[in-house]
């Protein structure tokens, strides 16, 4: 196996060359994996340079310290697979050299965009579809409410990818980028110059953005750029509350430094979050590493290098380097040093390395052991085939399924990446420049939206400036309760004014984007930001409103009771007689059911209460008036009768009457029968009258049936008016043509007026309105036409004779 080294001097890097040794070693010493077979690996160094790339994968194909490309012989060393990172421009340019052999390839660390769709099929990713890292990013900010963000890339091409490919899926969800930015490539000489110019260009972005969570998608040298940049770029110019940021770190990135950087401050990290591969502790790693001796021959070729640059030291048989004051003794302690220098335990990164050296086993062990054609294994002969041809190993690698030694699935999933979730860590940093990554949550890609991120609030550590509460990153302070969004012309949508709710509606939660309605039986408070259940109500009899009418209708009541006694007593005197004393004793009646009825108004309104009091009110209104106007024609007609010769005589008697009334009666009866046959009232309940009342009432079932009914009222009263009105200066001592037109003009008035309140009047106050409107005008028609009579009845019975009768 070979693998490709992107940084030599990266402390933090040589735990990826543990890493493979320590998978090899196991691999090696299990029996059970590759019987027979020993892995070795060859690790080649890439020096940022992409011929450098191109010329190690052509080393891969050539005989051992021979560059003859596609030329092996006598070599007792087979590469039968590539591991490369951790930068993804290595892993792509390596891709391009070798995919043309169809040669097997595991990246680690950033997964590379491939453009040959067949190049890419013979590349593995320890590193799933980064789709589900920008998904699990965008739910880490919904579920903290930030809106307003910002992102840096490592280079320009991810910057454009993420805008064309992956930045709809945050506006969709709310989310706002106040800028999206790529770190300047680092440049030597002449544009060095150029280089911080644009890297203090992107610092003043930065720290003068209002944003407080900034996503940071860089490779695994990324936070040595961002480290170098804020140190070298601080100015006391932004105000120290905008330096306060809360960076969220793809997985792709580690924590490096260059031994110029260990004095360089690292508390911006304080408080940042940051993705890794989801892995696991392996037993034995450790101690391996702690096993690690400068001194011994047999270990690696770079334990020197990296122990000089961990612990600042020399080596007394080589070349001394001028910053080291003391000598490598090679007793020193790798778990003694800082964790910014180097971390003994497994990195995510080193972990993908660990579990890509056993995906390489597995496959090689399942080829090994497969059945070829005619039930034939593979024997020796076809074994150095293979071993000078491995592309046959890339069915077995993309099949390949296992359990790692920490209980860990592993496997691909049909584009070829790892299949697995992330793991969020919170990082906490002190003044010593060490820090501490606890832990606080996971991105489970497979799970369901609603459980995708699961995640301890109560365990992240915020930055400093924050006192621990959780950091808004919003474009501007959120709309309180009672109050919704409204769009500010020429920004973006994350950045708005608040207005108050309009009247009738709420905001119950804050940053809504609009006001809603209560449900019906509510009604907002004077906040607007809650809903109060409405009280109910109606016209009863514990209302003081309610119990005034009752008791005026019962009062009119007794009165038409006394009424009727005074003329059922004198029935037989000339004054009751006068009139018809029949239709006086009807309309009598009438009018004290009409009082009575009014009494079906008040209380709460029930089936029965509702299809009667219409019902009840209008015909015997109608009564009433087909009485008065009944009694009115028989006036005109006695007058006409008495002239000489006149034919109307036999007109005068009981019998007009008694039909007008009839007649009168039964058509309001019709209307009202079929007012209750098509759409009779029923009980039901005003939600929208009143503002903090549920009104119950009667619903009028047909609003057209119901003036109806009052419109026969009004054209009966019109006709008897109108026929009292003429018949007013009749010659007769007990005409009642006067007291009626004036009792009539009092009904016109009262129901005149009586439509505009009715319709302006909400909630019980229509009902009160409609009962004041019947007791008045009943009040009327009792008051006016029979007061002046039970007057000279009770208390002038001198004028009751009948010579006062036919005086004139």
């Amino acid at each position: 196996m070979a693998w490709l080294w992107a940084l030599r001097y990266l402390t933090h890097n040589y735990q990826h060359t543990l890493a493979l040794a320590f998978a090899v070693n196991e691999i090696n010493e299990h029996a059970g994996i590759l019987p027979n077979i020993t892995l070795g690996f060859h690790i080649a160094t890439d020096n940022l340079e992409e011929i450098t790339t191109y010329q190690l994968a052509m080393e891969f194909l050539s005989t051992k310290d021979q560059f003859i490309p596609n030329y092996k012989c006598n070599d007792q060393t087979h590469t039968v697979a590539v591991i490369g990172g951790p930068r993804s421009r290595t892993c792509l340019n390596m891709a391009t050299s070798l995919c043309n052999y169809k040669f097997p390839q595991i990246t680690y660390g950033s997964a590379p965009l491939m453009n040959d769709e067949t190049a890419a099929l013979f590349v593995k990713w320890m590193f799933p579809v980064e789709v589900h890292q920008f998904n699990g990013i965008l739910h880490l900010l919904l579920h903290f409410g930030w809106t307003w963000v910002g992102k840096v890339c490592f280079v320009e091409e991810d910057k454009e990818r993420f805008i064309q490919d992956s930045l709809s899926m945050f506006t969709v969800r709310g989310i706002c980028f106040d800028f999206i930015e790529s770190i300047p490539q680092m440049m030597y000489g002449n544009l060095a110059a150029e280089m911080v110019e644009e890297a203090d260009k992107l610092y003043k972005v930065i720290m003068g953005s209002t944003v407080i969570a900034v996503i940071l998608n860089a490779e695994i040298t990324g936070l040595m750029t961002l480290r170098l940049m804020i140190y070298a770029l601080d100015s006391e110019d932004i105000p120290k509350e905008r330096k306060a940021k809360v960076w969220i770190m793809t997985a792709e990135m580690e924590f490096t430094s260059i031994l110029m950087q260990r004095e360089l401050p690292i508390d911006f990290l304080h408080g940042a979050l940051s993705f890794a591969i989801h892995s696991k502790e392996l037993r034995g790693f450790r101690e391996f590493v702690q096993k690690r001796n400068p001194t011994l021959e047999n270990e690696d070729g770079f334990i020197r290098d990296f122990w000089k640059d961990a612990f600042e030291c020399s080596f007394s048989t080589g070349f001394r380097d001028g910053k080291a004051d003391r000598t490598c003794t090679g007793e020193e302690k790798l778990e003694s040093l800082s964790q910014s220098i180097f971390e003994m335990s497994m990195s995510s990164h080193s972990y993908s390395i660990y579990n890509a050296v056993y995906a390489m086993a597995n496959a090689l062990r399942q080829l090994y052991s497969s059945q070829f054609k005619y039930g034939q294994r593979i024997n020796e002969r076809r074994w150095k085939l293979f071993l000078q041809s491995p592309w046959q190993l890339h069915h077995f690698l993309q099949h390949v399924t296992f359990n790692n030694t920490a209980g860990e699935h592993i496997s691909f999933g049909s584009n070829g990446e790892l299949v697995t979730g992330f793991d969020v860590y919170n990082w906490v940093t002190f003044p010593n420049k060490s820090f501490l990554r606890a832990k606080v949550g996971k991105i489970d890609p497979m799970a369901h939206t609603d459980n995708l991120l699961t995640i301890s609030t109560k365990d992240i550590v915020w930055p400093h400036m924050f006192n621990q509460t959780l950091p808004l990153s919003i474009c501007n302070k959120k709309c309180p309760l009672g109050h919704s969004k409204i769009k500010v012309e020429g920004k973006l949508s994350c950045c708005y004014d608040c207005r108050r709710c309009p009247e009738g509606k709420i905001a119950d939660q804050r940053d809504l984007d609009d006001c809603f309605s209560c449900p019906e039986n509510q009604y907002p408070n004077k906040e607007q930001d809650s809903c109060f259940p409405k009280r109910i109500t109606y016209l009863s009899y514990q209302d003081p409103l309610g119990s005034s009418l009752a008791m005026i209708a019962v009062f009119f009541s007794v009165m038409s009771i006394l009424v009727l006694g005074i003329f059922i007593k004198h029935r037989d005197t000339p004054i009751v007689k006068a009139n018809n004393r029949n239709l006086t004793y009807i309309l009598l009646v009438a009018l004290l059911l009409s009082f009575l009825c009014t009494l079906l108004f008040i209380g709460q309104p029930d089936q029965v209460k509702c299809l009667m009091r219409q019902t009840a009110f209008g015909t015997m209104f109608s009564v009433a008036l087909s009485c008065i106007l009944g009694k009115t024609t028989i006036v005109v007609l006695a007058f006409l009768a008495t002239k000489p010769g006149s034919t109307i005589r036999k007109w005068v008697g009981k019998g007009p009457a008694i039909s007008i009334v009839l007649t009168c009666s039964l058509i309001q009866f019709c209307i009202c029968v079929t007012w209750l046959a098509i759409s009779p009232p029923f009980p039901d309940s005003d939600m929208h009258s009143m503002a903090e009342e549920m009104v119950l009432q009667c619903n009028e079932g047909s609003t057209t049936m119901f003036y109806t009914v009052l419109g026969f009222m009004g054209f009966l009263t019109a006709v008897s008016f109108t026929v009292a009105f003429l018949a007013r200066n009749l010659p007769d001592s007990f005409n009642e043509a006067k007291f009626i037109t004036f009792s009539m003009l009092v009904f016109c008035s009262v129901w005149v007026s009586f439509v505009p309140t009715y319709l302006s009047t909400k909630g019980k106050y229509m009902v009160a309105v409609e009962i004041f409107s019947i007791l008045a005008s009943a009040a009327g028609l009792l008051g006016c036409i029979f007061s002046p009579k039970c007057y000279i009845i009770t208390l002038r019975p001198d004028l009751n004779t009948k010579e006062q009768l036919t005086k004139k």
